[in-house]
């Protein structure tokens, strides 16, 4: 589904310049849960937006589901973004005064997709991430792990072929974090590719491949069962 090839990308700092990414090559296959792991500065960041067209690569050749996605348009890669990519950041990112349903709903609206349709996939998003009694609820009336799941579910609406998370868990208590890797597992286990940033050794490690980075290279690979690529 995904590939990397001699990655690069650098960016400037003052006279200084910064290799976010070093000719950085990596595969994911469909259906895979991989979590990229590094400290802050490692690249992983760098790695998750050009996997989500949210930026381009300096050097090199990104292709999803066999697309490169250099040869695409802006317009072209936010119709990719849109379609085949579901995000899920740190902050929630949802806006305050919408609904949990009307946050859910939303990348559906940009899709033009009709009203009838539009409300029974955002019921069956929000019942899939036990959400279906509070969707009259805006943000605010939510806890922060409720919040995560409207995220969650805004990110499955679209039924997108791979899911981002950026540290999904990075702003909840232990008791959330927990919920959210349980439902993030479950949606592994419907058949959906997933990829999980953090900085967390202890989240990554529920993730059957682990890919380190440091310093905008990998530094390892490793699968479940403790083998390293």
């Amino acid at each position: 589904m995904i590939e990397l090839k001699n990655i690069s990308k650098v960016y400037e700092l003052g006279e200084e310049e910064v290799r976010a990414l070093d000719r950085v090559t990596l595969t994911i296959e469909d259906h895979e849960f991989v979590a990229i792991i590094g400290a802050s500065g490692s690249g992983k960041s760098t790695m998750m937006n050009i996997i989500g067209c949210l930026d381009t690569a300096d050097e090199g050749s990104y292709q999803i589901d066999g697309q490169e996605v250099s040869d695409l348009s802006e317009r072209e890669q936010s119709t990719l973004r849109n379609r085949k990519i579901g995000f899920i950041f740190q902050q929630f990112n949802l806006l305050p005064k919408l609904t949990a349903y009307e946050n859910v709903e939303l990348p559906l609206i940009y899709q033009g997709v009709g009203a009838g349709e539009r409300k029974k996939r955002v019921m069956e998003a929000l019942e899939k991430v036990d959400l279906g009694h509070r969707i009259h609820h805006r943000p605010n009336q939510l806890s922060g792990g409720q919040q995560q799941r409207v995220a969650v579910a805004r990110a499955l609406v679209t039924r997108p072929s791979l899911i981002l998370a950026d540290e999904p868990t990075g702003n909840l208590d232990s008791h959330s974090t927990q919920d959210i890797m349980k439902l993030l597992k479950e949606l592994h286990a419907l058949g959906n590719t997933l990829v999980l940033i953090t900085h967390d050794n202890d989240i990554a490690a529920q993730a059957p491949r682990r890919v380190r980075l440091m310093d905008g290279r990998i530094l390892s690979d490793s699968r479940e069962g403790g083998g390293i690529d």
